[in-house]
């Protein structure tokens, strides 16, 4: 069984997507060792399944259950540690809620990742490595002039999640992985 964490993306404001029935929703069809954490979509499960049949069938359950139908991205447990393992911005782990790892949906096009660049004015930095983008914001994330620009100039479906949640799932996949890799 591999241990997986699926983000949902856009959940939070008036997109709700309530934890505990999604659990028991995704129990119920099947999935082992299922975490949920806060209410802004992320599971952490096991599986035997291919990545893309995992996704496919939680998306059919929150559309059937909930009927949310935005995109959802899926990482294995050893993605997720390479993830953390790669942040390129260390000195801002002290500021977790001011550094973000966006899970793209796919890399982005060398010319869509060279518009963002010119965009990036002020203090702001990010660094895109494979499927994700870094992004520190020092000012804070309510201040970021670029934070809104993102998906839009990478043509690329994203969701974020701050540091303090990208280390409590990779926290929470250790936990309840077991023997999952």
């Amino acid at each position: 069984m591999t241990c997986w964490i699926i983000l949902f993306r856009g959940v939070g404001g008036d997109t709700l997507l309530p934890v505990q029935p999604l659990k028991a929703a995704l129990v119920e069809e099947g999935f082992k060792s299922v975490v949920t954490y806060i209410n802004t979509g992320n599971v952490v499960l096991t599986s035997n399944d291919a990545p893309k049949r995992i996704v496919k069938r939680v998306a059919t359950i929150a559309l059937e259950h909930f009927g949310f139908s935005k995109h959802i991205m899926i990482v294995s447990r050893a993605e997720w540690a390479r993830l953390i393992t790669q942040n390129p911005f260390p000195l801002a782990v002290s500021e977790p809620a001011k550094l973000h790892a966006y899970v793209l949906e796919r890399a982005p096009d060398p010319g869509a990742v060279k518009a963002l660049e010119q965009k990036a004015i002020g203090p702001e930095q990010f660094e895109i490595r494979g499927r994700v983008l870094y992004y520190y914001t020092p000012q804070g994330v309510s201040n970021a002039r670029l934070h809104p620009k993102i998906e839009k100039t990478l043509k690329v479906a994203a969701t974020a999640r701050n540091w303090n949640t990208v280390l409590k799932l990779a926290h929470l996949a250790k936990q309840m992985a077991g023997d999952a890799k």
